[in-house]
């Protein structure tokens, strides 16, 4: 029988913390940065008020996905929430695109530590210690930390920004209220069993958006913004040829990234000890993409599974 680790456990069943700081955080202030961001990225960064947020993408002038972010709104300022990896490449992005604006990009990144909280029962350990936002990607300001309702795995979650000599201290204020640590492949199995995508494993520069069907990235009715056209091309004509969709493979040894069938590319796979089988991230062919359709990775069956919650 696979062992299930205890911080994979919790982030499936109760709640777990996981240390997030080495996410890029870029500070964007300026008397034009909703300006800026909205011209920027796939989402309606202009219409957000402080306390809100929104996921978005930010694309090349082919309609390929540069970058994501997660955009948090502050009285004065904007707080950028990415992945390591994109730490350099957003900012210089955004800072080319700054001519005369009145914008200022600060890379916070050594600086403000992110913690996260995750799992079934993140909010009922969290509103122990603090206020709790109510809609995604919104968020609340405590004391010296900003809470906001934001998950890396799709399960509950929340992301607590705090400066980095308080992190110590708040790890054990979570672990006192119920909360157990998890580790990164913890985190990454749960994500894949919920579908959830990240940029640089599933999503790259060689994606469309429509591709990685995280349309909840995308406002389909604000102004213009850099790739539009190419979005408003792929939609209009409904014609893409692939989309990101989550395989379950029966079998214990996950497909390498890069393996390809007539049906499908494996983007991410692993082992579901919950599932005794394989799940993965794949572009699928979109004639295969419904659920319930199965073919063969290598020799193992595998299925098209149903969006997970």
């Amino acid at each position: 029988m696979t062992e299930i680790k205890p911080g994979y456990a919790a982030l499936r069943d109760g709640a777990a913390w996981l240390d997030l700081s080495a996410r890029a955080k870029i500070r964007v202030t300026g008397d034009d940065r909703a300006r800026l961001l909205h011209a920027m990225s796939t989402n309606h960064v202009e219409r957000l008020k402080p306390g809100q947020g929104c996921y978005a993408f930010f694309l090349n002038a082919q309609g390929r996905i540069l970058a994501d972010a997660n955009i948090l709104c502050f009285a004065d300022h904007f707080l950028l929430d990415t992945e390591p990896e994109l730490r350099v490449k957003l900012f210089e992005h955004l800072d080319r695109y700054i001519i005369a604006d009145d914008v200022a990009l600060d890379d916070e990144t050594d600086r403000v530590a992110t913690i996260a909280l995750e799992g079934p029962e993140s909010g009922a350990v969290l509103e122990k210690l603090a206020p709790i936002p109510e809609a995604p990607f919104d968020h609340v300001e405590w004391d010296a930390i900003a809470v906001a309702r934001i998950s890396s795995t799709s399960s509950p979650g929340f992301f607590l920004f705090l400066p980095f000599e308080s992190k110590r201290e708040m790890v054990g204020r979570l672990e006192s209220a119920g909360a157990m640590g998890a580790t990164a492949e913890d985190a990454r199995i749960v994500r894949l069993e919920h579908g959830r995508p990240r940029y640089g494993d599933e999503i790259s520069e060689k994606n469309l958006v429509q591709e990685t069907g995280q349309l909840h990235a995308v406002n389909f009715n604000k102004g213009c913004y850099l790739g539009q056209e190419i979005v408003e091309r792929v939609r209009s004509q409904a014609k893409l040829h692939r989309i990101l969709r989550r395989l379950e493979i029966d079998t214990q040894n996950p497909p390498a990234a890069g393996a390809k069938t007539e049906e499908a590319e494996i983007a991410s796979a692993a082992f579901s000890p919950a599932l005794g089988k394989t799940i993965a991230l794949a572009y699928v062919r979109t004639q295969f993409a419904d659920p319930g359709t199965k073919f063969k990775i290598g020799d193992a069956p595998a299925m098209v599974a149903e969006p997970s919650n």
